[in-house]
């Protein structure tokens, strides 16, 4: 049996996104009928409430900023052929982070403040998730169950230190104390007023440019870094081979991320390289539920031949 045809870049891009698209609004329309409603009305009043004002596209973007850096959590794991159900919880885990750190060093510049709070986010949901990560590499407990239970530990640990931790004496309402002035990221309705632009007061910030600029990098690291090509991705079909990345070893043997001894370098990526290997393997083998030997039952094979 021939293998399925690839769609061109431009069906892939262009034409599938489109496809879903509609075909969501007419099984939302079907819905919306079946309710006694008029699909129509109901869908100049989605499209006018989200991008027909000033305010309506401040509050899309809004709350889109926190669907990108989840979508981007769950893509580059999904690329080495591991899927994170559990960006949800690393989000919770990763706000806390951010937020301790406005909250104990807000009286701090703004310029000091915002990169500690970054990199506090991103250690804190990195730390989240690497206790699955861990389970299923050690003791061969499914990742996907994990991650869910994961997303419901976090969800219920936020829960407990906003009402008994974090919360201002006195207070009612389950919130953090307010940060410091110090502490807030510049809103879009600033921003744009000092170029010139009158925009809608609305809680867009400059937290949506980051993460279309982390959009941005986790591309160039995937489609433009030696160390994206590597991933040993389940639909790996030879490209990073004729991108070079195995011709001259330029993967799990070249790459030195330390930029050490080339030796030393080497194996600690080559171990590296052996256990993802041997987690997307697993991940592909394992059943929907139970647990079984991590171990994978065929081995990857790197491009020289030689077993990983």
């Amino acid at each position: 049996m021939s293998a399925p045809g690839k769609l061109p870049r431009w069906a892939e891009l262009g034409l599938l996104p489109v496809i879903n698209l509609v075909v969501a609004l007419l099984i939302s329309g079907v819905v919306i009928k079946l309710l006694g409603e008029s699909p129509v009305a109901a869908f100049k009043l989605m499209a006018a409430g989200s991008v027909g004002t000033q305010e309506g596209i401040g509050y899309t973007l809004y709350y889109a900023t926190n669907f990108i850096f989840t979508g981007l959590a769950v893509a580059v794991a999904y690329h080495a052929g591991l899927f994170n159900i559990g960006a949800e919880g690393q989000a919770y885990i990763g706000g806390l982070g951010t937020g301790l750190v406005c909250i104990w060093l807000g009286a701090w510049p703004f310029w000091a403040v915002l990169p500690l709070a970054v990199l506090a986010g991103a250690g804190f949901g990195a730390a989240w998730a690497f206790i699955p990560a861990y389970l299923q590499a050690k003791r061969g407990s499914h990742i996907v169950i994990t991650t869910i239970m994961f997303n419901f530990i976090a969800a219920s640990l936020m829960t407990y230190l906003l009402v008994n931790v974090l919360i201002k004496p006195g207070q009612q309402s389950p919130e953090s104390r307010e940060f410091a002035v110090n502490a807030w990221m510049p809103s879009a309705t600033d921003v744009l007023a000092r170029v010139g632009v009158a925009f809608a007061a609305t809680p867009l910030n400059l937290a949506f440019g980051f993460a279309l600029g982390a959009a941005v990098l986790v591309w160039l690291f995937v489609w433009r870094t030696r160390w994206g090509y590597a991933l040993p991705a389940p639909h790996f079909d030879g490209f990073s081979e004729r991108s070079g990345v195995c011709r001259d070893r330029g993967g799990a043997d070249g790459a030195e991320p330390s930029g050490g001894d080339h030796r030393r370098g080497g194996a600690l990526w080559r171990a590296v390289s052996r256990r993802i290997a041997a987690l997307v393997r697993y991940a592909q083998d394992q059943p929907r539920y139970g647990r079984r030997d991590p171990r994978p039952r065929d081995l990857a094979v790197r491009c020289d031949g030689e077993r990983i």
